[in-house]
């Protein structure tokens, strides 16, 4: 392997910010091309890939998680592709000033992965903490050689990461999170990458990194692969608020250990809006349609289908007898009902009375199908989290 420098003009450090301040359209574009050729292509031939992805050990996962990336990497890992999942304890302190937690919240996130269906035993799946290979912290001084500082500053994704956290002073960890996530995935020579849209910029300069690394160092073949993004069709999940994505230090999550009953309280505290007919409008009713996608993501319908089902609600809903009808069928209750003229007011107020109304809109039913269906999938996640748990703890006696 060569040491001399011979880093060519279009690969070497970038000095002004017009470089490659972000994702441009085009290289989306390419991006999605990409990833639409990969998709095809996994099935056939699942041995040419090896994929490396991960999360930070800040507490247990959410439903976010489970339908924004979880399920893809448990479909990744039945189609026979070699896949390492990284538990980066040492990013927890790029943005906290304390790791009490981190070994306990370490053990639930690998309770989660299990119990969402991700297998270590079947000689192809491969789970890990960042502290238990040296190795990954030694590959960071290099790489950080190839990259400049304004590169970094730039980041939009390291921007976010701040001002989600509130951070007024910023640690240099902070700033070289996307060199640490390079070294991660090319110390597999991981050579496809689950992402969404917002991570992009991150692998775009583990892809640069990977050809200034390969440029200065020449052999054949190349030491790492250029990594290509796998993008997933979940969209964004928001939170309970329905305002940002979900996120546990926000609040506004559900988690996957949740019971029953939490979940149940949770979506009883989410957001809607005042408008009782119910529709798929993302752009303008946010909160309404990120209750639709999760009951989409749920039961595999499509959630124009779902809001145009529940309409107003008002007509799918029982409407409850007077009580002396109920008990007898005979008596005033009865003969009201009966009454042409109760009956045409009744049928243009909707059918229910109207104090009743707020139990008989739209809302109503759709916070019931999310506690319904939502529940189900965390009911299934819980249960098998438990399984987990217990037989850990009999072979650990």
């Amino acid at each position: 392997m060569s040491t001399e420098p011979a880093t060519p003009a279009p690969e070497s450090l970038p000095t002004n910010a017009a470089d490659e301040t972000t994702i441009s359209s085009d290289t989306f574009q390419a991006a999605v091309r990409r990833s639409e050729a990969l998709w095809k292509d996994i099935p056939a031939n699942p041995h040419k890939y090896r994929v490396l992805t991960g999360d930070r050990p800040t507490g247990s996962l959410h439903i976010g998680h489970l339908f924004g990336s979880l399920q893809n990497r448990v479909k990744i890992q039945n189609l026979g592709v070699t896949t390492f999942i990284v538990i980066a304890d040492y990013q927890v302190l790029t943005d906290r000033d304390t790791a009490d937690n981190v070994a306990a919240n370490v053990r639930e996130i690998v309770l989660d992965y299990l119990a969402a269906g991700l297998d270590p035993e079947n000689g192809r799946t491969f789970i890990f903490p960042h502290s238990h290979v040296p190795a990954l912290n030694q590959l960071l001084l290099p790489f950080l050689t190839f990259v400049s500082l304004p590169e970094l500053d730039r980041n939009p994704t390291v921007k976010e990461e701040i001002r989600a956290a509130g951070l007024r002073q910023i640690n240099a960890l902070m700033y070289t999170y996307p060199v640490h996530q390079a070294a991660d995935i090319l110390s597999v020579k991981g050579n496809i990458i689950p992402v969404g849209k917002d991570q992009l910029p991150h692998l775009e300069l583990t892809r640069k990194l990977a050809r200034r690394f390969n440029t200065r160092f020449p052999s054949e073949p190349a030491v790492f692969p250029e990594p290509d993004a796998l993008l997933s069709e979940t969209p964004v999940i928001l939170g309970l608020d329905g305002g940002q994505k979900m996120s546990k230090s926000r609040g506004n999550a559900i988690m996957l250990k949740a019971t029953a009953e939490e979940t149940a309280k949770l979506l009883k505290s989410a957001k809607t809006d005042s408008n009782r007919q119910i529709t798929f409008e993302p752009e303008t009713r946010p909160e309404v349609a990120n209750l639709l996608r999760l009951v989409s993501l749920c039961t595999g319908r499509a959630p124009e289908a779902i809001a145009a089902e529940i309409g107003d609600g008002a007509q799918r809903l029982p409407r409850p007898a007077p009580r002396q009808a109920r008990r007898t069928g005979e008596g005033s209750g009865l003969r009201r009902r009966r009454d042409p003229a109760r009956r045409r007011a009744r049928q243009r107020r909707g059918g229910v009375h109207p104090r009743r109304r707020p139990q008989g809109d739209g809302h109503g039913l759709l916070l019931r199908r999310s506690f319904c269906w939502v529940a189900c999938a965390a009911g299934r996640i819980t249960a098998r989290r438990e399984q987990r748990r217990s037989i850990r703890d009999k072979s650990s006696r």
